[in-house]
């Protein structure tokens, strides 16, 4: 099955009928709570639009990559994994549901990893707020890994973020004292790899969803 014919899948695909059944897609979400999500949205959408934008990003992101079956899809919950909208996605999508858990971003994407890393060969950590992200995209990065033998995996954000970061094992370096939410989390995170001898790919530079300005160039999400 290529990444074009996975986007036609079906939900509840079994880990061997993926693409990378040795694989895991880490997709990290906050409980959509007005003025707790997305609040660099707020001047123009509300505290309550803000949290539905949110919703929304996480739906379709959800929909895109569990129908795409490229490799089993977790998803890693904050506060905690009791909101509605959790359950309704794992029992729509056959979802795997874990907590975050840590002091903060850095220490709870490292855990998460550690985590998957123990049950999978590789994963991919991303986010919700990226509606360019789909199948091919992680089928490229978990080919790299499988493929080429680099470390590491980078999906570079317009934003100076990144929008992907795909490990065949997690180094503290790569997320402590990371600050997180600026322009310069990529370069950091080469500089790092460098540092401890890692051969990594990049791919294609995609934009994601973060001010006010993001809504005018994804069609869908301009009348929001």
């Amino acid at each position: 099955m290529n990444p074009e014919e996975a986007d036609m899948a079906g939900p509840w695909v079994s880990a061997a009928a993926t693409l990378f059944p040795r694989a895991r897609v880490l997709l990290f979400a906050k409980a959509p709570v007005p003025g707790q999500v997305k609040t660099r949205m707020i001047p123009a959408l509300g505290a309550d639009g803000a949290a539905g934008l949110h919703a929304r990003l996480l739906r379709e992101t959800v929909v895109r990559l569990s129908a795409a079956a490229v490799a089993p899809l977790e998803l890693w919950c904050a506060p905690d994994t009791r909101h509605a909208l959790f359950g309704e996605l794992a029992e729509l999508h056959g979802l795997t549901l874990h907590q975050q858990r840590g002091d903060g971003l850095g220490e709870r994407l490292l855990g998460a990893s550690a985590d998957a890393l123990g049950r999978a060969d590789s994963v991919a950590l991303i986010g919700s707020d990226c509606p360019e992200l789909g199948a091919a995209y992680l089928a490229q990065a978990f080919d790299a890994l499988r493929s080429t033998g680099v470390d590491a995996v980078l999906g570079p954000a317009a934003d100076g973020g990144y929008v992907l970061l795909a490990l065949r094992r997690a180094e503290p370096p790569l997320f402590t004292e990371m600050p997180w939410g600026g322009d310069q989390v990529a370069a950091i995170t080469r500089e790092r790899m460098a540092a401890l001898g890692w051969r990594w790919r990049e791919l294609p530079v995609l934009r994601d969803v973060d001010r006010p300005p993001d809504l005018l160039w994804y069609p869908s999400l301009a009348g929001a």
